[in-house]
This record gives C-alpha cells, structure tokens and sequence, in this order.
C-alpha cells in the first residue's frame, strides 16, 4: 500500500497502543493493530486498513500473512535475497549494500 492509497479504518471509541487489547504487531515501518478481521495502521491522526498480501490465493494481512512461497513485496516474512544475509526476514535485514527487492530499507 502506497502512501496516496489508503482506506480509512471504521472509527474506534479508543486509540490503539500499549494496553488498547488488540495484538500489535511490527510491520515495516509502523505498527498494525489486529481486531475483529481488521488490520490498522495509524496515518495522519486516523487509523487505515493495512495492506493485504497480493499473493493470488491468499486473503491475509500483510502483518500477518503465512502464505507458502510468498511473493508479496509488503508482507512481514520476505526473507531476504542477498547472498550474505544468511536468510534474514525482510523486516529486520540490515544490510549495508542490500540489493533485495523486499527489503524495506533497499535502495
């Protein structure tokens, strides 16, 4: 999900973090909250519905996705490609002269 593509989360009685009761989980550069079938990420004082893996046969969140032999260049489990990372997850490669395609930090 691009930064100008975003779908608006349905309203909340509450802000979502640390004790909010909803799984939280790490993805990329922000923080999902899992709840009810729904995925949210805070942008610009609202919550949007965070991206869903692009994979054809797979209907999971990105945050969340446990598909075989992903694809997807947004979901947390991308291990990385470079020959020295050693099969890092995308998430958390720190390669200096990373040249994987699902890194998020690639160039």
């Amino acid at each position: 999900m691009t930064e100008s593509q975003h779908t608006a989360a349905e309203a909340h009685h509450h802000t979502h973090g640390p004790g909010c009761g909803h799984l939280a989980v790490i993805h990329g550069d922000h923080v999902d909250y899992l709840h009810d079938g729904h995925v949210h990420r805070e942008h610009d004082g609202h919550y949007d519905e965070c991206a869903r893996c692009s994979c054809p046969d797979c209907t999971d969140s990105c945050a969340v996705c446990t598909c075989e032999g992903c694809t997807c260049p947004t979901c947390n489990h991308s291990v990385c490609s470079c020959e020295h990372c050693g099969g890092e997850p995308c998430s958390s490669c720190v390669c200096s002269d990373c040249t994987c395609a699902t890194c998020a930090h690639a160039a």
